[in-house]
């Protein structure tokens, strides 16, 4: 079954194409033409039944240097089969729209972007009939963007960075950077992006984090993810629910960040009652080297 993960890793492409030639620009430093149109096509590869193929986004480039094919596929993890499928829809698409096609893998584990990463070789070795050279998109090539003006520059490209670099100890302040950067562009888009970086984030205490930023921004609520988060709130009950998340979130991403906590911070946090307050301290649980500098200023 696809995963939600797996859908969205590559459907943020069909969101916004361009961000797919930046990337590969700007990331994996090809020098890509720019291109005049970029339209989606029919990612149905199937021939004749019973063998059924499907590329995972399939894009159309107009550039000034001729029309390239842009196949996107998201990748889990290292599998074999692909060896023999990616030359398949390479060579199909070729055939079939006579145009250069451009293969780009994107992956969340750099495991997998250096497997996807190795060239496919058919053929008599060192004589080979054909080679397929992926280019790859993952956590160790994409930019970190961790900070909230860089964010707003270029928001698919901050989504792409939170989508790959959702777990670890930099995640809470690249989900921070793009939370604040969301509310600068129009809702309906922000909640398409919303909802790929929470498919994303494997981690739970990432996508809970993510979900507490989220409940700031009132355009998420209009996105049916946003009807999950609801029944949660109202059996965590109102006003003591949210002071409860704010303590909790405080702590969770301290801890998380791998700093220690000592048991005077700890009671502190839990018994401070200003939704205010506990939300400053969460704020600063994103970036503090020590766990007490929740309490600096004060």
């Amino acid at each position: 079954m696809v995963s939600q993960s797996h859908e969205a890793l590559h459907r943020i492409f069909q969101k916004d194409p361009t961000l797919l030639t930046k990337a590969l620009q700007r990331v994996l430093h090809v020098p890509f033409p720019e291109p005049r149109e970029i339209a989606g096509l029919n990612i149905d590869l199937t021939e004749i039944e019973p063998v059924e193929r499907r590329v995972d986004t399939l894009l159309r480039a107009e550039t000034d240097e001729g029309t390239y094919l842009l196949v996107v596929e998201s990748q889990g993890k290292v599998d074999e089969r692909k060896r023999g499928s990616w030359p398949y829809y390479l060579s199909y698409l070729y055939e079939k729209f006579r145009c250069e096609p451009v293969l780009i893998v994107i992956t969340q584990s750099s495991t997998t972007a250096r497997w996807a990463s190795r060239p496919i070789r058919l053929g008599f070795p060192g004589w080979e009939s054909l080679t397929v050279r992926p280019l790859v998109l993952g956590p160790d090539n994409v930019p970190v963007i961790a900070d909230e003006r860089q964010a707003q520059k270029d928001v698919p490209l901050a989504v792409l960075s939170a989508m790959t670099h959702g777990r670890g100890p930099q995640a809470p302040a690249i989900l921070e950077s793009l939370a604040g950067a969301l509310r600068t562009i129009d809702p309906d888009s922000a909640a398409v992006f919303v909802q790929f970086v929470d498919s994303c984030l494997a981690d739970p205490q990432a996508k809970q984090m993510w979900r507490d930023l989220m409940t700031a921004i009132q355009y998420f609520w209009r996105h049916p993810l946003a009807e999950q988060v609801r029944e949660e709130g109202r059996e965590q009950g109102l006003e003591q629910g949210r002071i409860q998340d704010r303590q909790e979130m405080t702590l969770r991403i301290l801890e998380w960040r791998g700093l220690s906590v000592p048991d005077s911070i700890r009671e502190r946090v839990m018994a401070c009652t200003d939704l205010a307050q506990l939300e400053l301290w969460a704020q600063r649980a994103v970036h503090a080297t020590d766990a007490a500098e929740l309490f600096a200023e004060e």
